[in-house]
């Protein structure tokens, strides 16, 4: 049972994808997919795995959906088979656009930017993934019922609106791809660093947005952010064993053994930061700072003056008061504490932070690595009163006893 999890895990987004080309339905190709699936764990423990799985579960699932059709339809004989005859000629349809891989026309229907962030997440763990509604449910810390109404509805937003189940024509390509590229990076951010509930990490969201990443670059080889944005998540997932210790307590970057991260990954995200040369895109700068990071032979030689240049041309590039905050903490490290505090102040009143914790908790460890326990004991307190981690709020807690607290 265990093997066929992980078989229906790696075919059920691309079959689905051909299912949804050919049937034009979201839902009829999820349901085919399924039907499919079940039908295998009938048929395969006897029989054995097909040598082409994903292939059986198509053909299967396509057979079911037009069974399906067929016992389901009241229309006269003559209609009904000209609605199966118009699915079935789906399948030939000529594609104007030059990639034609299935699954990638899944990634940009879930992102399209006519949907809600929340709603391509789900979306796309549902239907690229194959996660079930459960699994989705725990990993986004929402109840099963939210998540399945999400994904419903984006369905039928997708349906309503007529948003085709294809890669965007040649002209629109450009302001589709960062959607896709959002999104996939989402699904990764949700398994790394975890906003709320008991974990730290879900490891299951971290292999699943690297895999999505690593797809996306073999189907847009030309697509340097996407190798930028593969990078970064390679890099950053190469600490993923060394961010929490043994009572699931976060350990930060200064202290985390760098013997146990993991060298393979490391040596991947280069050569994705090799293949990004020339993006002007803000992935590159953040996958530099991983990179730098992940090469430090300590945190004592960390190239902290090339951090702080790739946290200027990222700080240039989005104005973001998130990367603000963040590039005054490398000035901490850089200049010393009351440098990147001041680099702080120029960010920390902008509204877009309002309802965030990064500042008080930027500010506070300033604070402390300056020497004023008192002051950062304050700004600790504030932070943890915002953190909705059980993880983070642990260790805010942890500070907080350091600093006397």
């Amino acid at each position: 049972m265990a093997d066929l999890d992980g078989v229906f895990r790696q075919e059920w987004g691309p079959a689905l994808a051909v299912l949804a080309r050919w049937s034009g339905d979201l839902t009829v190709a999820e349901d085919a997919v399924q039907e499919a699936c079940a039908e295998a764990l009938r048929t395969w423990p006897r029989d054995g795995v097909p040598d082409n799985p994903g292939g059986w579960l198509v053909t299967v699932g396509r057979n079911r959906a037009r069974d399906r059709l067929r016992r389901e339809s009241i229309r006269p004989g003559k209609e009904l088979a000209a609605v199966v005859d118009d699915i079935r000629a789906r399948t030939d349809r000529i594609d104007p656009h030059p990639v034609r891989d299935d699954e990638l026309r899944m990634m940009f229907t879930c992102a399209h930017p006519a949907l809600d962030r929340q709603s391509q997440l789900a979306l796309t763990l549902r239907l690229v993934s194959g996660l079930t509604v459960a699994e989705i449910a725990r990993a986004l810390l929402q109840t099963e019922t939210a998540i399945g109404q999400r994904i419903t509805r984006a369905k039928n937003k997708i349906r309503h609106a007529n948003i085709p189940l294809r890669v965007p024509p040649t002209e629109l390509l450009a302001e589709r791809t960062p959607h896709v590229l959002s999104c996939i990076y989402s699904v990764f951010t949700e398994g790394y660093w975890s906003t709320a509930g008991p974990s730290a990490i879900r490891d299951e969201l971290c292999d699943e947005g690297i895999r999505l990443a690593a797809e996306l670059c073999a189907l847009m080889p030309g697509e340097l952010e996407a190798h930028a944005l593969a990078a970064l998540m390679l890099l950053h997932d190469s600490r993923r064993a060394t961010r929490v210790d043994d009572t699931g307590m976060l350990v930060p970057l200064e202290d985390q053994d760098r013997r146990h991260w993991d060298r393979g990954r490391i040596s991947r995200g280069l050569e994705r930061l090799r293949a990004a040369h020339g993006s002007v895109g803000a992935y590159l700068p953040q996958a530099v700072i991983a990179a730098l990071h992940a090469t430090a032979p300590s945190w004592e030689q960390t190239d902290w003056v090339a951090i702080c240049a790739a946290y200027n041309r990222l700080f240039q590039m989005t104005d973001s008061p998130v990367v603000g905050a963040n590039r005054a903490l490398a000035i901490g490290f850089r200049d010393g504490p009351d440098a990147g505090l001041a680099a702080l102040e120029k960010v920390a009143h902008d509204p877009r932070l309002a309802r965030s914790n990064l500042v008080a908790t930027v500010r506070a460890d300033l604070l402390r690595r300056a020497g004023r326990p008192t002051e950062a004991l304050t700004w600790y307190r504030m932070a943890l009163e915002s953190n909705g981690s059980e993880p983070g709020r642990e260790f805010l807690r942890r500070r907080i006893a350091e600093c006397g607290g």
